[in-house]
């Protein structure tokens, strides 16, 4: 093998120094148990200092009692409880904000990916301060299809951001870039809003294909003409905002840990 073959492999990341995985959860009694066990099976995989974040966003299902007797019985799974539901946003800000270690992994709570492929991720790390999943194989009908194509797009046009697949929730990041942004969407806006306040502070992004699957528990609502409304209204009121923030200094990449 050359030198310079050597050092790529020598440069290869295969794990992390720690890893906060969170999990926004509204009604998801039959996923919560899954969840938890599939992000330690995983997550002791990728590092030895790991924690579970799960925000029961004021679940009316038993999901949030289920939650506490997991944390209960595993020492890495802290639960956050919010008396009135905050939808996605509001979850995924409690839990960001929770989230103590180096690195944080947001999955939505019904497991749109096989667990496992969260480590084909870590690698990409070595050069990138965040790495996003774009869905392969989706099947969730041709509407939702249309409805995804024209959001990328509308995104892509009005903020720069060129990315395949914003909504895609499988986002592995450095805690520090959550020390540099400020987000403020309660609804499914953040995750746009994340990538967004992400790429204009200076930070690498990277993009990795995964499988996707379908829930198979719960009831999604993404989909739904309020929750479409609320992310129109959000990217409005983002974009207004936007307009008249100041200019913010490219930072120096994080040292690698």
């Amino acid at each position: 093998m050359s030198r310079e073959n050597q050092k790529e492999t020598n440069d290869i990341r295969t794990t992390l120094p720690s890893l906060s995985f969170v999990f926004p959860m509204y009604n998801e009694i039959g996923n919560v148990e899954r969840c938890v066990a599939e992000a330690l099976a995983t997550g002791r995989k990728i590092t030895s200092d790991l924690e579970v974040v799960l925000v029961d966003d004021a679940s009316t299902d038993g999901c949030g009692a289920l939650a506490d007797q997991l944390a209960e019985r595993h020492p890495e799974v802290k639960v956050m409880h919010h008396a009135k539901n905050r939808k996605l946003g509001g979850a995924l800000r409690t839990g960001f904000a929770a989230a103590t270690k180096d690195w944080v992994l947001y999955i939505d709570s019904d497991l749109p990916i096989e667990m496992d492929d969260a480590l084909l991720a870590v690698p990409l790390t070595a050069n990138a301060d965040m790495v996003i999943g774009n869905r392969q194989g989706r099947a969730e009908g041709p509407k939702r299809e249309i409805m995804s194509w024209v959001y990328n797009r509308l995104i892509r046009v009005l903020f720069g951001l060129n990315v395949r697949d914003v909504n895609f929730a499988f986002k592995l990041f450095r805690r520090a870039v959550l020390e540099r942004i400020s987000l403020q969407s309660e609804g499914s806006f953040i995750d746009a809003e994340l990538l967004i306040e992400t790429h204009k502070a200076g930070f690498r992004i990277a993009e990795l294909p995964l499988r996707y699957f379908e829930r198979t528990a719960g009831v999604s609502t993404l989909a739904s003409g309020s929750v479409v409304v609320k992310i129109l209204q959000e990217m409005a009121d983002y974009r207004k905002a936007a307009a008249h923030r100041p200019a913010r200094p490219v930072p120096t990449p994080p040292a690698r840990p």
